[in-house]
């Protein structure tokens, strides 16, 4: 990491701001030789983290904007490392020409995520801290944001910290006792550790049960609209986005493929899925449509059956309510609320609403019905994980655990126990990234956008 890096921070798009980075040992002097402060000194002189209002010139002296400009010295900058920032007007012909002048200048291209992978080899970030940077720049929701902002502050490394240093003391009481026999050590008792095992092992439990929560706070919950044609899926499609995306008309069976949207719905992501219409028919089309329609619907967390509320129920309808009733997840929806002449209602173990796309009634108890079904783990912001990466490591750091605490209850041999937790602490350490693979690393910043 000897050379200086630069990058466009804000994307390619027009827009008011635009920003780029620079990393490096050369960064400071390169914001000299292009940016002049309207007054006080020159960069290499100003103070850290002081935006510094000037001119910014290409390499002769050409006005390219007036801007700011900002230095930070390493260690006290986000890389760690001497860093500067240029805050220009967001033209992308701008923000180009200021990149090529650096790379004129000696500094280079940054790779995806170069930036914040910089951050963690040089300490100022973990690794769970840094992967929380990229899911706090896709998240899609409020309380996505809210929990990668917990964990960029830590909330994942600080949960299982005290579960590492426990393991700590108890190899380094272990190897004291049998490496120093003759000094005067406190005897090496595994049972005086069982306590604390325990409660080691039902906080990585808790972290762990949070994932398949968590999995759907990132990726959103995956959701199927499946009814008789014209039961009004597609219009109650239409209604949860807010526009028309899906052709609604008198004529069923109009939906003949699916159609896959996200909607927010009350701080819920939904990988909305809207199908064809269930029914059996000749039509070859159709009969493909239908069985996407399947397809989708065992792949989903949760169904909403969909059921005109206007018509009379048959029994295709109660075969698709059965059906939905065995799926994770299912809402029994009952559609055109305003033509219906009496509240509609049959027997079913599903919770039932009733809805209007055209007044926009039952939608709000829809939303809230579907936010009492995924509630979210009473845990503190950035304590649920949405990593697969991170579960995964958790998971063998919990399974190591269980079987160090299974042989003490065997009375196997402190060295058979030791084995097992040190398994665990190398499990941890992947999470935190006190310990982890160069071809890990790469992976996990490969997914970061150039600039961040």
């Amino acid at each position: 990491m000897s050379d200086t890096i630069a990058a466009i921070a804000t994307g390619a798009q027009v827009s008011a701001i635009g920003i780029v980075r620079v990393s490096g040992p050369d960064s400071v002097p390169l914001a000299a030789r292009l940016f002049t402060p309207m007054r006080g000194a020159s960069m290499d002189a100003q103070p850290e983290h002081a935006l510094v209002y000037g001119r910014l010139c290409d390499r002769e002296g050409r006005l390219l904007d007036l801007c700011l400009c900002t230095v930070s010295r390493g260690p006290n900058s986000y890389t760690g490392e001497d860093t500067a920032e240029f805050q220009c007007h967001g033209s992308p012909v701008l923000l180009r020409t200021l990149l090529e002048e650096l790379f004129a200048l000696g500094a280079r291209q940054a790779g995806p995520g170069e930036f914040t992978r910089r951050a963690f080899l040089n300490g100022r970030l973990g690794l769970s801290e840094a992967e929380a940077v990229a899911d706090l720049i896709d998240a899609e929701t409020a309380e996505a944001a809210r929990n990668a902002a917990g964990q960029l502050s830590g909330a994942v490394s600080r949960r299982v910290a005290g579960v590492y240093d426990l393991l700590a003391d108890i190899s380094a009481h272990y190897h004291a006792v049998l490496d120093y026999p003759d000094e005067d050590i406190e005897d090496f008792r595994l049972a005086a550790y069982a306590g604390e095992l325990d409660a080691a092992i039902a906080n990585l439990r808790a972290l762990l049960g949070s994932f398949s929560r968590g999995r759907l706070l990132k990726s959103g919950i995956p959701t199927v609209l499946v009814g008789r044609p014209n039961a009004g899926k597609s219009s109650l499609l239409n209604a949860l986005l807010g526009y028309e995306r899906a052709i609604v008309t008198a004529v069923p069976g109009t939906t003949r493929d699916t159609i896959e949207e996200k909607v927010n719905l009350g701080g819920l992501c939904l990988r909305l899925t809207d199908t064809a219409g269930i029914r059996e028919t000749g039509d070859e089309v159709e009969r493909l449509g239908v069985e996407r329609s399947r397809s989708a619907m065992a792949d989903a967390q949760l169904v909403l059956c969909v059921v005109d509320a206007s018509a009379a129920v048959t029994e295709e309808d109660l075969a698709l309510i059965a059906e939905s009733e065995r799926a994770p997840k299912a809402l029994l929806v009952w559609s055109k609320r305003d033509l219906a002449a009496s509240a509609p209602r049959v027997e079913s173990a599903l919770q039932q609403v009733s809805v209007s796309c055209v007044t926009g009634e039952g939608l709000a108890q829809l939303e809230e019905e579907i936010r009492r079904l995924f509630p979210l783990p009473a845990v503190p912001a950035g304590e649920i994980l949405t990593n697969a990466r991170q579960a995964e490591a958790v998971g063998r750091a919990l399974e190591a655990l269980e079987a160090a605490r299974g042989a003490m209850r065997e009375g196997q041999t402190p060295d058979i126990v030791l084995t097992e937790a040190e398994g665990a602490m190398a499990a941890i350490g992947e999470l935190t990234g006190r310990s982890v693979r160069e071809d890990v690393t790469d992976r996990i910043f490969r997914r970061f956008c150039v600039g961040k």
